[in-house]
């Protein structure tokens, strides 16, 4: 756990000084620090730069100075080297984020003293077809959302679980989301909160324009087939609401669970339910 990688948004207020302080912080522990070279030098510390492909090959793990929404793009970057990511959270919320800026320098010596466990968290991938052929490819950790532009028009989504018809949906879109993903996107359109050490998948249609719609959990080991019906353009893929992949009329999207999970580093004594309540309260306060 001696050479440690930084994710680091940029767009972030303090962020400079921060990253200042957590690389003085690690290399007083004896620890080597890398950053994506285009980010090294943009903070400064040229020196620490390496290639994308070398931070992702040579780190042991991964501290993220952002939100839970820097920490989703580092999840997909790590996701098939299995490579442990803990977030330090500047952002709002922080549902993913373990460390908060106040309590950093303790926390990271407790994790470099070997006081930290491993969460795993299941991940989706999606696959596009064309006219029988994959023309996309993405994983993601929160969820896969297929969804309308900009006109105000109902899309069809036509929907398969296991080969099995389910329902065609009018509607906005759906949410296919894991565990992870529920206190995301599908939440705000009405989807439970489930704890994420369960392993299954969520369908949450997203303003659809039937009474009887409702959010449905399935298997994790469920392939969920969409066929997308409309013939309006202008429908979308997204991973994360961070990926985008443009959709069109009989396309088929195939989502299911990833052959890799997120490794999540996280503190002895935090539970799922502490955190949940913990950051509820704090949006209704930010809402206030």
């Amino acid at each position: 756990m001696r050479t440690v990688g930084l994710m680091i948004n940029l767009e972030k207020e303090g962020i400079l000084e921060l990253v200042g302080q957590t690389v003085s912080l690690l290399e007083e522990e004896g620890c080597t620090v890398l950053i994506e070279e285009e980010t090294a030098g943009a903070v400064g510390i040229a020196e620490l730069g390496v290639s994308q492909g070398q931070l992702i090959r040579l780190v042991d793990w991964v501290i993220v100075l952002g939100g839970d929404g820097t920490l989703l793009s580092c999840a997909r970057q790590f996701a098939a080297t299995g490579t442990p990511i803990i977030g330090i959270n500047v952002g709002r919320l922080g549902f993913l984020t373990e460390i908060d800026v106040p309590d950093m320098k303790l926390d990271l010596k407790r994790i470099l003293t070997g006081h930290y466990y491993i969460e795993e968290r299941m991940m989706l991938e999606a696959e596009v077809f064309r006219q029988g052929k994959v023309v996309e490819q993405s994983v993601g950790l929160n969820d896969a959302v297929i969804t309308k532009g900009a006109f105000a028009r109902l899309i069809l989504l036509e929907v398969f679980i296991n080969e099995q018809y389910l329902n065609t949906y009018p509607a906005d879109g759906l949410i296919v989301a894991s565990p992870t993903g529920s206190t995301a996107y599908s939440l705000s359109a009405g989807g439970p909160l489930v704890a994420p050490n369960l392993e299954l998948i969520l369908l949450t249609p997203i303003c659809p324009h039937t009474l009887w719609s409702r959010p449905m959990v399935v298997a994790s080991d469920s392939n969920v087939k969409v066929n997308i019906v409309s013939r309006l353009g202008g429908v979308m893929l997204t991973m994360d609401g961070q990926h985008g992949f443009w959709l069109e009329q009989g396309d088929q999207v195939v989502i299911k669970r990833a052959l890799h999970n997120t490794r999540l580093l996280r503190l002895k004594g935090r539970s799922f339910f502490e955190v949940l309540r913990e950051k509820l309260r704090e949006d209704d306060r930010s809402n206030g």
